[in-house]
């Protein structure tokens, strides 16, 4: 068993009577399987686009979310604003978050976007060996907050939200649902995150060109792979990156 203790997480608790029909009102996924489980959600602003993600567990008399530490403050004040009359706390703590690969330990639970990724544990504390997670989110085009999850800009399913069992089509309402559906029931797609293969290297963030029009944009890489949000009717052929050769590995 590897693990290690995320050292960029916070814990939000959502305490209170109505905690449950308050989070399903509002986030992508379905709270009825975070009750001894874990889920993988977003909360979107009306609009459809990406505020946040985390991961859900319901446990005793609370629910934890865990949530990447540079989005938790604004993720708690916004659900403190949603919680109107009903009876819910929002409070920011200070419990750990491990994860690692292999075996999961008690208390942990398998991580819902991909069995590549191992477990988490919120609320544990983790040791062990440091893990090339970059290497696995770019392997499995995994996309990470503040990287390729761009608050107010990212669309949930661009972002294969679906993919990563983070949306609910069945479960109703939340903030952002109706535009997420619409999405869901378009042909396809006509922009999303792809895997690429990256030939040099350029920063997080580059704008990729194809034959000079805009075509997407650059984010994570390793070993010679990226992950890049592309416009999938311009990313024919070698695409340039700053200095880098991009090509799309499967389109």
């Amino acid at each position: 068993m590897h693990g290690e203790k995320a050292q960029d997480r916070t814990v939000i608790r959502i305490g209170g009577s109505d905690r449950t029909t308050f989070l399903q009102g509002l986030i992508t996924n379905d709270m009825t399987r975070a009750q001894g489980g874990l889920i993988y959600a977003a909360l979107l602003t009306p609009q459809g686009k990406y505020l946040a993600d985390f991961f859900v567990t319901e446990t005793g008399d609370a629910v934890l979310i865990d949530v990447a530490t540079p989005l938790a403050a604004g993720l708690a004040q916004r659900l403190s604003m949603y919680k109107l009359r009903a009876d819910v706390t929002v409070e920011v703590t200070d419990l750990p978050v491990a994860r690692g690969l292999g075996d999961a330990p008690d208390g942990a639970y398998p991580d819902p976007r991909h069995t590549a990724l191992g477990w988490r544990g919120i609320g544990m504390e983790g040791g062990a060996p440091e893990i090339d997670w970059t290497a696995i989110y770019v392997d499995h085009v995994i996309p990470q907050s503040g990287i390729e999850l761009i608050p107010n800009d990212s669309f949930a399913l661009e972002s294969g939200f679906e993919r990563l069992s983070a949306v609910d089509f069945k479960k109703g309402c939340y903030v952002g649902q109706e535009v997420t559906a619409r999405m869901k029931h378009k042909t396809e797609l006509r922009k999303g995150l792809a895997q690429v293969s990256v030939e040099g290297s350029a920063p997080v963030g580059t704008e990729i060109t194809a034959n000079g029009k805009p075509a997407g944009t650059l984010f994570s890489q390793s070993g010679g792979t990226g992950i890049a949000y592309l416009r999938f009717d311009r990313a024919k052929g070698p695409m340039t990156a700053g200095d880098a050769t991009v090509t799309w590995t499967a389109p």
